[in-house]
């Protein structure tokens, strides 16, 4: 995509070392100075004074470091029995998981010159009490099942896996804490 930066999955431990390096982070701190641009990704050679200078130059982008590096335990998605959906440590570990898995495929794809088809539904939304969650989260799971027989991940269909969240929004538990203790 023009005009975008690319997010790249780090799976790699070595990678991931040379990306954490105290050395390379503060290298990437200061390409924040155009100025000193040249001092990072290698990008060619050329010859100045009697010997060959490595030219280097940031490439666009960010890193994300594979969760799995890091020793995420990993849910498993079909053993949803066992699972504690309001759980946030199943919220993070789920989470985890995704990184891993599109991060994976998104990297496989762009190795075969394919796109990797996805999709995210976002929405704000605002509860008064913990009852009110529940009775949200049950109406979203029948609508979703209800959808779901539609679109069975059976046969020659290409499956995908739907995974539907909710959290704090960033910020809101301290002030609603604070609403809580006033009133």
């Amino acid at each position: 995509m023009v005009g975008r930066e690319s997010l790249n999955l780090v799976g790699d431990p070595q990678a991931a070392r040379a990306a954490l390096s105290p050395l390379r982070l503060q290298l990437l701190d200061h390409l924040r100075e155009p100025a000193s641009a040249a001092a990072l990704v290698g990008a060619g050679e050329r010859r100045r004074r009697g010997f060959v200078e490595k030219l280097y130059a940031v490439r666009p982008g960010a890193m994300m470091i594979d969760p799995m590096l890091l020793g995420a335990p990993l849910t498993d998605p079909d053993r949803r029995d066992k699972q504690d959906g309001y759980s946030a440590e199943h919220l993070v570990r789920t989470a985890a998981r995704m990184v891993h898995d599109v991060g994976r495929m998104r990297g496989e794809a762009e190795r075969e010159g394919r796109r990797l088809i996805t999709f995210t539904i976002e929405a704000d939304i605002g509860f008064s009490a913990p009852s009110e969650i529940d009775q949200f989260t049950a109406r979203l799971t029948r609508a979703v099942a209800d959808l779901a027989r539609d679109y069975p991940a059976n046969g020659d269909r290409r499956r995908f896996r739907l995974t539907a969240t909710g959290h704090p929004a960033v910020g809101t538990l301290s002030e609603n804490t604070e609403r809580n203790a006033v009133n």
